[in-house]
């Protein structure tokens, strides 16, 4: 049974600070990421095609703390990560700390498939992109005015000047997709500008496969957002997967007992993930999660906060 679940970031806007326009652009920019999926699915494509084609209407789209919208570092500039893995093989490719890739989870996938590489980072991320014909921009391209405003206000931070606290959605984000092909295939694709005012080079859990992003199939595809070292330090993926695979863990369990560790630990945080009969999962321990689906029937499911997630008109 083909399932699609995508996100746009754990630890949303207040919504006391949400304006009507802002809510449903976020909404809109869901729903088209879920169609862009699901019209490979519901064709009989690939997973990865279709967690690929997500992710880059996520990345195209502003609402969204990846590819145009994506936060600026400490020094005043954007530095992306982004990543994909096939469940067929574990082939998997990624990308950290680009500058001028227009859709850094393209590159991920280019590397995976084009190289002998898992991995590449800053400038030679940069040049692989270039040789391999992908869309290579300025910098301005993925700044966006609310993004200036979130770096201005993190700098008043740190000089002592900030009068009102920043909000979980001012300091970071992600995006990413995870599916199943009708022929039991799995796929997972994230994207991150990574926090507003991270420390120039820094790398989140993002691109490190089995931290922020897994896929394996028979098991499950995961894709995670929220402060990426803690990530990191748990290999929250993969310990997911292992919780399925050698304690026959139910998707439900093991996805929310990776929460309850990164609560343990303070950290806001939040994730989907698709096993390999089609159950989604998407828990998370912040006030609201951006997040989408597609059932089985192509019905489209939306939410942003804990209480709203509903089905919408495809």
């Amino acid at each position: 049974m083909a399932s699609l679940v995508i996100h746009g970031g754990a630890g949303t806007i207040p919504r006391a600070n949400f304006t009507p326009e802002s809510y449903q652009a976020a909404r809109n920019g869901l729903a088209d990421a879920l169609r862009s999926g699901w019209a490979i699915l519901s064709a009989g494509g690939l997973a990865v095609d279709a967690v690929e084609a997500a992710v880059v209407a996520l990345e195209n789209h502003p609402s969204f703390n990846a590819g145009h919208g994506a936060v600026l570092n400490a020094a005043g500039y954007h530095e992306l990560d982004a990543a994909i893995m096939d469940g067929r093989d574990r082939a998997a490719g990624a990308i950290a700390s680009a500058r001028t890739i227009r859709n850094p989870i393209r590159a991920a996938r280019r590397v995976m498939e084009a190289s002998d590489c898992v991995l590449l980072s800053g400038a030679g991320a940069d040049a692989f992109a270039r040789e391999q014909g992908l869309d290579i921009v300025e910098q301005e391209y993925f700044t966006t005015a609310l993004r200036r405003e979130h770096w201005t206000r993190a700098d008043e931070e740190r000089r002592g000047l900030l009068k009102r606290e920043r909000s979980e959605a001012e300091k970071h984000g992600t995006v990413g997709a995870v599916a199943c092909d009708d022929k039991g295939n799995l796929a997972a694709a994230t994207s991150t500008g990574g926090y507003t005012y991270k420390r120039a080079g820094r790398v989140g859990d993002t691109p490190v496969i089995g931290a922020g992003t897994y896929a394996r199939n028979g098991v499950v595809a995961v894709s995670c957002t929220g402060l990426g070292e803690y990530f990191i330090r748990r290999g929250t993926s993969h310990d997911i997967a292992a919780r399925i695979r050698y304690r026959n863990e139910s998707l439900e369990e093991a996805t929310a007992a990776a929460i309850a560790e990164l609560s343990a630990d303070k950290c806001g945080a939040g994730l989907i993930a698709v096993d390999a009969k089609g159950n989604i999962a998407m828990p998370h321990n912040t006030e609201g999660m951006y997040r989408g689906a597609v059932s089985a029937d192509g019905k489209i499911s939306i939410g942003i906060y804990a209480d709203d997630f509903s089905p919408i008109d495809a």
